[in-house]
């Protein structure tokens, strides 16, 4: 029997992860709005035969300007770009519930899935954060609660004007002087807490039949959601056991709703720093956090915190009386990550900021490729993964690195692809086409991926 093979996203972020890679000699600093770079990094991890590629976004200016490259091209408008110079690898772009409409972005999405021969993938967040609200019209951001039940309706709406189109409603007879069948495109006439939509989409149904669901929250409201509806959770967790508590969570929580816990797919994300020799891999770690601007750094980290910067000294650890979790509105289970993270290690503030500067807070890593692979291995194999977020600290080396030293590894021990079997994102990843809830009848006996199905029924 073949053994089970683990997933590998790719996590683009402009010139690295690493919030000080952008002032190596090798960057590119303005790589952040450059498409040459970003279709340089797509050929990269296709080349390796990574399941998908994977941006972050958000609605609103991220960190400061002043720290790194914070502007970002809008994802989808980049993914179509990027799905014209590859044909395989899936495209998962971030956009918000909480700043979009469902028609818009439904039908985004919908587009970008028929462009990319359906390989679309959409990571669904709540945004917080009063900078955001504010570019609209808002004074501060909804509540943490307000935001998941708004995003749960949102979901709900998009699938069912995805399903608007039947599989077979275009026939596109030229003699009869039919296009498609009337009675198989349908209004979904939704009327609830948030939205009021009538459709149908004015696109016909996506060839995955949805993009590939995914989620990043690991709060309690944020794992209640990716149970009910997510296909992957990119996640951050710094130790193995907190790796195996977080899995074990989820895939109960998604049984527990009638669903198959092989239809969701956890991925946690790693930094890899990667050297000829262990040595070699710590200095060029050592080498960019010695490019950290601390002040900057110090600011950032009191945002996350809650605090005013100059209740932080550099070289003192983290001031007792920080906010509970429940106070926090915003990316709740990062707080408590980086919190956990510094009283449990003792860190300094300046310590924790280079803990901070390569994955603001995902686990980072550094070895030779040896060494990479038998961490993701072990991860695997124990229970806290079904694959891996793999977010390079420099571009676009640290992906060459990779794809050309550690995914060969994991080739050879029959944890990874290699070659591409399926045409889909979702076949990448093991799962599904969704059937149409509107025009077909729904088959729950094999947990179907379907998106919160038995809510759904409710």
């Amino acid at each position: 029997m073949p053994r089970k093979q683990l997933h590998l996203n790719a996590f683009l972020m402009s010139t690295g992860h690493h919030e000080a890679s952008w002032r190596l000699p090798e960057s590119r600093a303005a790589a952040n709005s450059d498409l040459e770079h970003y279709k340089n990094l797509a050929r990269i991890a296709e080349r390796g035969f990574l399941d998908s590629l994977f941006l972050a976004d958000g609605p609103v200016l991220m960190g400061d300007p002043g720290r790194r490259p914070a502007a970002k091209l809008e994802p989808t408008v980049l993914l179509t770009a990027l799905a014209g110079v590859t044909e395989h690898i899936g495209l998962i772009a971030t956009a918000s519930t909480s700043y979009n409409e469902p028609y818009n972005l439904a039908r985004r999405f919908a587009s970008l899935d028929h462009i990319s021969g359906g390989r679309a993938g959409w990571n669904i967040v709540t945004t917080a954060g009063a900078d955001a609200a504010r570019n609209f019209g808002l004074d501060d951001t909804p509540l943490h609660r307000d935001r998941y039940r708004r995003a749960v309706e949102f979901v709900e709406v998009s699938t069912k004007l995805w399903d608007s189109w039947a599989d077979d409603a275009v026939v596109a007879d030229k003699e009869a002087g039919v296009h498609a069948l009337a009675d198989r495109v349908r209004s979904i006439g939704h009327t609830g807490e948030f939205f009021r939509v009538d459709g149908p989409l004015n696109v016909e149904r996506p060839p995955q039949g949805y993009p590939l669901l995914v989620q990043a929250g690991s709060s309690e409201d944020g794992k209640d959601f990716a149970a009910r509806y997510a296909e992957a959770v990119f996640t951050a967790q710094q130790t193995l056991e907190e790796g195996i508590a977080f899995y074990k969570d989820v895939k109960q929580r998604t049984e527990a709703l009638g669903r198959n816990a092989d239809g969701i797919k956890i991925l946690p994300g790693i930094v890899p720093v990667i050297g000829d020799t262990e040595a070699e891999a710590l200095e060029l770690d050592a080498e960019l956090d010695r490019l950290i601007v601390p002040e900057y750094a110090k600011r950032q980290l009191a945002r996350t915190l809650k605090l005013d910067p100059a209740e932080l000294d550099l070289d003192k650890e983290l001031p007792d009386g920080l906010p509970d979790e429940d106070q926090i509105e915003g990316a709740k289970s990062r707080y408590t990550l980086v919190v956990e993270l510094a009283r449990r290690e003792r860190l300094t503030v300046r310590q924790l900021i280079g803990r901070l500067g390569g994955g603001r807070g995902h686990r980072t890593f550094a070895g030779t490729a040896v060494q990479v692979a038998d961490t993701i291995e072990h991860w695997y194999e124990s229970g806290a993964a079904d694959g891996f977020n793999i977010m390079p600290a420099v571009l676009p080396s640290g992906l060459e690195v990779f794809v050309d030293r550690v995914v060969p590894i994991l080739q050879e021990r029959g944890l990874f692809r290699t070659e591409y079997t399926g045409a889909t994102l979702r076949e990448h990843y093991g799962l599904p086409r969704p059937a149409n809830r509107l025009f077909d009848p729904v088959d729950t006996s094999a947990g179907h991926t379907g998106i919160g199905l038995a809510a759904a029924a409710r």
